[in-house]
């Protein structure tokens, strides 16, 4: 096998002051999506030996790893011998990008150039602590403020929690895309949890394609129970009532609050399930999930396109633009239909 030029690319301005020395570092940035994506897959394939740079100024052919928002304020299109994919997370289809590498395996269907990897699990992850035994007291929400329902975030779900006896633990950040240096680096620390909540929205309206199951496979991997809303990416990687809990209303969430309170059974056998769904999804996993994509996809596709005239080259970006441009008309159009 041939391998070729590789590089992760992070734009200067994004550059941040000082890099993590480990994957496993619970370093402020891996709250980020852009750094997550970039600096700890560098991070974890150099650890495994796989040939890559990660640099701040755009090399001249390769293949180019880059976030969607680096590519959407660069505005980058390829040249006759650079081959970009861009890390999607849950952002718009770049339409200039060979490839994309998006977080959720049913997004992964919806468009050729799509290929799946898991997001990485919470770095320096710490599981619930064994001396906690049987109590279920703290409930927990880790992550970004805007991912949570706004019913969980009124005075009323801390009553109700309250009247449960039990305790809303929630490390919830609020920040700009690109900013790092105020996040609470707590989203690591599950051993005083004993379940976790996430829910964006209520109901069954929403299948919240360009989002990743991390929140799953993190609790499954700290050994916490976790009660989620409907979802694709959960529905995908779990198996709901199985190895964790669905809802679809308030009402539904502190019925399986109440539910998991009185049976340890129950949460013994999610935490079980779930324990073993989640080596999937360790950071070895999915390291080599990275190193089969860019060894089998991304090194032929590489070589197809060094291949093809530039003249074929520049109309093929052309058409993937219109392509796009059709695309996000269609659908700009269905959602005006759907609402008149």
């Amino acid at each position: 096998m041939v391998v070729h030029p590789f590089y992760i690319f992070i734009p200067r301005k994004f550059w941040p002051e000082s890099l993590p020395t480990s994957p496993d570092e619970n370093w402020p940035g891996f709250g980020l999506g852009m750094y997550t994506w970039t600096i700890q897959t560098y991070l974890r394939l150099k650890a495994i030996t796989f040939p890559c740079q990660l640099v701040h100024e755009l090399p001249e052919e390769g293949i180019i790893l880059v976030d969607h928002n680096h590519l959407r304020t660069t505005h980058l299109r390829p040249s006759q011998r650079q081959f970009i994919v861009c890390l999607k997370q849950d952002g718009l289809h770049y339409p200039y990008a060979q490839y994309h590498v998006v977080q959720n395996f049913q997004d992964a269907q919806t468009r050729a150039q799509y290929h799946y990897i898991p997001h990485w699990p919470q770095p320096g992850l710490i599981q619930r602590s064994p001396a906690r035994g049987g109590r279920f007291e703290n409930i927990t929400f880790f992550g970004h403020r805007i991912n949570l329902a706004p019913e969980l975030q009124q005075p009323a779900w801390l009553q109700a929690l309250a009247d449960l006896e039990l305790n809303w633990c929630s490390i919830a950040n609020q920040n700009h895309w690109s900013e790092y240096k105020t996040l609470n680096s707590g989203w690591n620390d599950y051993s005083q949890v004993d379940a976790i909540v996430a829910v964006r929205a209520f109901g069954k309206h929403q299948r919240f394609l360009h989002k990743p199951a991390t929140k799953l496979y993190n609790a499954w991997l700290a050994r916490v129970p976790a009660i989620l809303g409907y979802e694709s990416a959960f529905r995908s990687e779990g198996n709901p009532g199985f190895n964790y809990l669905e809802v679809a209303s308030p009402e539904a969430l502190l019925q399986a609050l109440k539910t998991l309170k009185q049976d340890l059974s129950l949460r013994q056998k999610l935490v079980a399930q779930g324990w073993q769904e989640g080596q999937k999804f360790t950071a070895y996993k999915t390291v080599h999930r990275w190193r089969t994509f860019l060894e089998k996809v991304a090194f032929p596709a590489f070589e197809d396109w060094c291949r093809m005239p530039r003249s074929l080259q520049v109309a093929t970006l052309e058409m993937n633009w219109l392509s796009h441009k059709f695309v996000r008309g269609t659908a700009r159009l269905s959602r005006l239909l759907s609402t008149s």
